[in-house]
């Protein structure tokens, strides 16, 4: 039986956890350990995880407090690496903002990776408030420097319900072998925030591994609860500084100086509708991302 790390990076969570625990608390499949990254440690934290390891246990979980806020690729290294430290078979990334009401989603997802040997599985995603879907499976548009999500904001249909291989998923809740990491290495720490999957992504297809789509597992989403949504400082900064950085670290030849090209150029649109703020944090983003040293 197989051993699963489930891997989630606390950061101003308390809203959604009680939705998170209850959904790990009603699964089957019982043979895993649920890492806690606490990049916001404090007593209400602490205070909340305790009564809710009361009101839904968890087969197993390990409380691991950050000395301030490393960022989610370095709290998803810290997780991954105590996972395979503790000889996790596979480490699940999810976020906490995420709900599940099917009670064997876990059961479903190893059995897709045990039986059929995939390596990188995920679900289907819906937003939590609409049921609209966010992600039915995706691919890589590496001219633009995108992961693009199918079936974004539609409803849900047969013609998203075909298990199959992608080229692109993000890590709100991403079920990846040991040997991918083995091989691929973890998160680069650098992006912090946004981007770091992707290039996760990127370079795992690149090293031979394929994405599988797995529909007949399913999420609810609360996008951008902790970030504070795509309209907020903190995304448009590190939204496009990252993939500026993204695009100077993994493209070559014309398609690096096209996705570049397209990056600035789509941001004029952006930076008109922006505030003071949003402006300045567009124009620093994007500078920045060319000053990123690349490994």
């Amino acid at each position: 039986m197989a051993k699963i790390g489930l891997v989630t990076v606390l950061y101003n969570s308390d809203t959604v956890l009680e939705g998170f625990f209850k959904s790990i608390s009603i699964q089957s499949y019982k043979k895993y350990i649920l890492y806690l990254i606490d990049n916001s440690v404090n007593n209400a934290t602490d205070a909340l995880i305790a009564k809710l390891v009361q009101a839904y246990p968890v087969a197993e979980y390990n409380h691991i407090k950050g000395d301030g806020n490393m960022g989610v690729a370095a709290g998803n290294n810290a997780g991954i690496k105590q996972a395979l430290a503790d000889e996790c078979d596979y480490v699940l990334l999810l976020n906490n903002d995420i709900e599940i009401e099917q009670s064997d989603a876990l059961e479903k997802i190893i059995s897709v990776c045990e039986v059929n040997k995939e390596r990188i599985v995920v679900p289907k995603i819906f937003y939590y408030d609409t049921r609209k879907l966010w992600m039915a499976g995706g691919y890589m548009d590496t001219w633009r420097a995108l992961g693009v999500h199918e079936g974004y904001k539609k409803n849900d249909g047969a013609k998203y319900n075909q298990a199959k291989n992608i080229s692109y998923a993000p890590t709100c809740f991403m079920i990846i072998a040991k040997e991918v990491f083995d091989k691929v290495g973890v998160m680069d720490e650098k992006y912090f925030a946004y981007y770091d999957d992707t290039d996760f992504v990127l370079r795992a297809t690149m090293a031979g591994y394929k994405l599988f789509y797995e529909p007949s597992v399913s999420i609810l989403h609360k996008v951008s609860s902790s970030g504070g949504g795509d309209a907020s400082s903190f995304y448009i900064y590190y939204s496009n500084r990252n993939k500026i950085y993204f695009i100077r670290k993994n493209l070559r030849g014309v398609k690096k100086v096209f996705a570049i090209c397209y990056t600035l150029i789509s941001r004029i649109a952006f930076w008109l509708k922006f505030n003071k703020d949003g402006k300045r944090k567009l124009v620093s983003g994007l500078r920045d991302g060319f000053k990123l040293k690349i490994k």
